[in-house]
């Protein structure tokens, strides 16, 4: 739907950048982005489990074919990065990688496609949740103003995402830090690195604890910010109206290596930060 009638260039676009919410302050919780992660997560676990319970040693299907080659990549960049022995980092850098992929992917759908369904289906089920003000509005528009076409289906969009992700990182560095190195030996690291002197203390606790927050928030900030403004740009484009299929296919082409990418650096960066963590300096 291109901006038209009653609605507007900047409320289209804070419309399709905006999410469903439940809550008000630090507990709101954004129902599209939260939904689509926990179902694109179940998806990836449903899906490779099932592959792998029905694995052959004889003639493998497609979908195994390309669950094994998925596997390989992901094992391979463990072994070649993380040089400690754990059984725990490569089960972590797959899920990492295909679930942030599969998050990713969503944005490939053109952004009014969901919206207006998701608008209809709520019209037809809740009609009474549609706002007073859009009463007289036209159909098309009521149905994107009702609450259900705020779902967000790109969760990789919404910093509470990708910040939660980063979170998850964070809270496995510590663990690998204390599980390798022991509470004593992570304090150490902290209080007596770069300069091994008791004077410097407060120097490196500063510089190490800066360096050690600087990790989680790079990865979810440098998540956030591609993902974000490759969203804008299919907005932007959507916006166009009837031309924007070529438009959306071109800018969508292109888009696929930023899908990719974003995934890899993730998961790569997890993988770094997890091997520093385990490794005594």
């Amino acid at each position: 739907m291109a901006a038209n009638g009653n609605i507007t260039v900047q409320g289209y676009i804070n419309h399709h950048l905006s999410d469903m919410t439940v809550g008000e302050g630090f507990w709101a919780i954004n129902l599209g982005a939260l939904g689509w992660s926990i179902i694109l997560g179940s998806l990836f676990v449903i899906s490779f489990a099932m592959v792998g319970r029905k694995a052959t040693t004889g003639v493998p299907g497609k979908f195994q074919c390309f669950v094994e080659m998925i596997v390989e990549f992901v094992s391979g960049s463990v072994r070649e990065t993380f040089h400690v022995k754990d059984r725990l980092i490569a089960p972590v850098a797959l899920t990492i990688f295909m679930w942030i992929f599969l998050m990713n992917l969503m944005k490939l759908v053109p952004v009014d496609w969901f919206p207006t369904l998701a608008g209809m289906v709520g019209l037809l089920v809740n009609s009474s949740a549609l706002p007073e003000y859009a009463q007289g509005y036209s159909y098309l528009e009521q149905v994107m103003a009702h609450p259900w076409s705020y779902l967000k289906i790109a969760p990789t969009t919404d910093l509470n995402i990708t910040m939660g992700l980063a979170l998850g990182v964070f809270v496995l560095i510590i663990g690998y830090s204390i599980r390798y190195k022991g509470v004593g030996g992570f304090a150490k690291e902290l209080s007596l690195t770069p300069f091994n002197h008791w004077a410097l203390i407060p120097f490196n606790l500063v510089l190490e604890l800066v360096t050690l927050v600087a990790k989680p928030v790079s990865l979810g900030l440098r998540l956030f910010g591609n993902l974000y403004a490759g969203e804008v740009i299919f907005i932007l484009i959507a916006m166009v109206g009837l031309a924007q299929l070529p438009l959306h296919f071109a800018w969508a082409v292109f888009h696929i290596m930023v899908i990719l990418l974003q995934a890899f650096i993730f998961m790569m960066l997890t993988i770094v930060y997890l091997s520093m963590a385990a490794e005594d300096h």
